[in-house]
């Protein structure tokens, strides 16, 4: 780890290859005159919008919907099927073909509503703008998404099947990201905020009305992605169970990384946001890019980063210059050669997931071991994307 300094709060970088436009996001972080502390930023740390991708900041009596992200409650879920692999290989296919049948993926949603499945829409806040959603979020919760989520079969060293889901909030948190961070924005123009707008840090008061709104809305958002993930593992069980009857799997373990949440650090009540960035207690699941190794970890709960640590591998090369760089066919041949099958309807965009545009999660994982110490390493034998 080292130490960046600013003019505001200094800038703790665990890294060693963070792009300059994170770093120089990150100092305008440092530069907020809420910023409590320090910034924290995590290995895998890149550019995002407004706050970097894998930044920590915790806030005095502010919070920052660009500071949370876009995919409100984005996570993984994961869990040990207790089904050896040599067992579980010659029904992968068949497995995951069901899984991809019975779990929309892409832009698609469920064809009707999942209320059935979920008491999720039994006790929706009284909010206008997230009411006005449900009646799509309703059809969109148990669905996959696409860009750099996820369904995953891998394997651990005991040679055991793990299955994992990468998956948020779809488009009801990005929904709600967008209205609060206009009513942010209209709220500091009015109150003459020091921040600069071109930043897109528009911040709200924790203890003003829209401010509230704006948690409690988020709130919702990350149980509906919890119970997103989850219903993705219910389909994902089923599937399993039509071809291993009987098996029981092991408890499964769901982590946010794209929230802000009120806690303690230094003897003050801070709302920390991590954008990318997990909590480092408890078990810790960090995933790899695709076609590499994802670890479940022991989180060190390390007060210098305001216990958290990466939430991912963490992009080097944007989306478009992924297309540009690689081919689908070069991409498949490489999951071809690492013996992780495929499972994507729409193969035009699958360059911009290429292992090479991220970083190396062994990289990432050396960087941070003083935030989380690994226990399992996962090795993926098939997975789904949207």
């Amino acid at each position: 780890m080292y130490e960046i300094e600013t003019d505001g709060v200094p800038v703790k970088v665990w890294g060693a290859d963070i792009d300059e436009g994170a770093l120089e996001q990150a100092r305008n972080l440092g530069l907020l005159p809420f910023a409590f502390r320090h910034v924290a930023l995590m290995p895998d740390a890149h550019v995002g919008y407004g706050m970097p991708i894998g930044g920590v900041l915790a806030a005095l009596g502010q919070v920052i919907p660009h500071a949370v992200g876009l995919d409100i409650g984005c996570g993984v879920r994961s869990w040990c099927t207790n089904i050896s692999g040599a067992e579980f290989s010659p029904a992968r296919d068949t497995v995951l073909n069901d899984v991809q049948r019975s779990v929309p993926t892409g832009f698609e949603w469920h064809r009707t509503s999942q209320t059935d499945r979920t008491d999720l829409f039994d006790d929706v806040p009284d909010i206008a703008p997230l009411h006005a959603e449900i009646d799509k979020a309703v059809r969109q919760v148990g669905t996959l998404g696409g860009g750099n989520h996820f369904i995953e079969a891998q394997v651990d060293p005991d040679g055991v099947v793990w299955m994992m889901v990468h998956s948020g909030s779809r488009n009801l948190g990005k929904q709600m990201a967008e209205h609060y961070d206009k009513v942010a924005k209209a709220e500091n123009r009015a109150s003459g905020s020091p921040v600069p707008a071109e930043w897109g840090l528009a911040h709200l008061a924790t203890d003003s009305e829209a401010g509230a709104e704006y948690l409690e809305a988020m709130g919702f958002c990350l149980r509906f992605a919890r119970e997103n993930r989850r219903l993705m593992a219910e389909s994902v069980r089923a599937a399993i169970e039509r071809r291993f009857p009987g098996v029981t799997p092991a408890p499964d373990v769901d982590v946010h990384h794209n929230y802000a949440a009120v806690e303690e650090h230094f003897g003050e009540r801070v709302v920390v946001h991590r954008k990318g960035a997990v909590r480092a207690e408890g078990t810790v699941l960090v995933p790899g890019s695709m076609g590499t190794a994802s670890y479940v970890c022991r989180g060190l709960a390390n007060p210098e980063s305001f216990s958290s640590c990466s939430h991912g591998a963490g992009r080097v090369m944007g989306r478009k210059a992924a297309m540009r760089a690689f081919s689908r066919e070069h991409v498949m041949r490489e999951l071809d050669t690492a013996g992780v099958r495929l499972f994507k309807a729409k193969k035009g965009d699958l360059a911009e997931e290429a292992p090479a545009a991220y970083k190396d999660i062994e990289d990432v994982m050396h960087l941070q071991r003083d935030l989380v110490e690994p226990v399992i390493r996962l090795t993926p034998i098939g997975v789904l994307k949207g």
